[in-house]
């Protein structure tokens, strides 16, 4: 297994994977990822910010981290964190418990960046992905309304979103 920063090389899988896991949320009844813009995904791995766990010389999964998100979190974004947006697993791979995989990795990333908190954040209120992230080792912090929404992606709209924490320090 290797973990390592997406590159330019990777983009077609990227968006590949995000439209599996858009069929996969459209049979669950739940709210759907819009299409990302290719400028974000490229900015992303510009910045070291795009991961991706290869198995059997495949993307397995894909995430993006980042140090702040102000809009999601308000003033927790002050903590010292780090946010994972946006894990789509290959179908291939389902099952292999891959967010457990990323949590490990996320806390030694955490440490290296002198981070306390891992956080991550869903939109609505799907027991069944809040259950898995709490087997995973998330706190589940409640329900948040969003308010200001404008340069987040289209599925945050008038969202309210389950947020996760996981506190490195405990």
């Amino acid at each position: 297994m290797i973990i390592a920063n997406s590159s330019s090389n990777d983009i077609e899988e990227i968006f590949r994977l995000y439209r599996l896991a858009t069929d996969f949320q459209r049979t669950k009844n739940i709210v759907l990822w819009p299409e990302f813009e290719r400028s974000l995904i490229e900015t992303e791995i510009a910045e070291n910010r795009q991961w991706k766990i290869v198995l059997d010389n495949e993307i397995a999964c894909i995430w993006v981290t980042a140090f702040s998100d102000p809009q999601i979190w308000g003033k927790r974004n002050a903590d010292p964190a780090v946010y994972i947006h946006r894990i789509a697993t290959n179908p291939a791979f389902r099952g292999r418990n891959l967010v457990a995989v990323i949590v490990d990795w996320a806390k030694k990333h955490a440490r290296e960046n002198h981070k306390q908190f891992i956080r991550m954040d869903t939109v609505g209120e799907n027991t069944a992905l809040i259950n898995y992230y709490k087997k995973c080792g998330f706190d589940f912090l409640g329900l948040v309304k969003l308010g200001d929404t404008d340069s987040l992606p289209g599925h945050y709209h008038d969202a309210e979103v389950s947020l996760f924490e996981i506190n490195c320090a405990v």
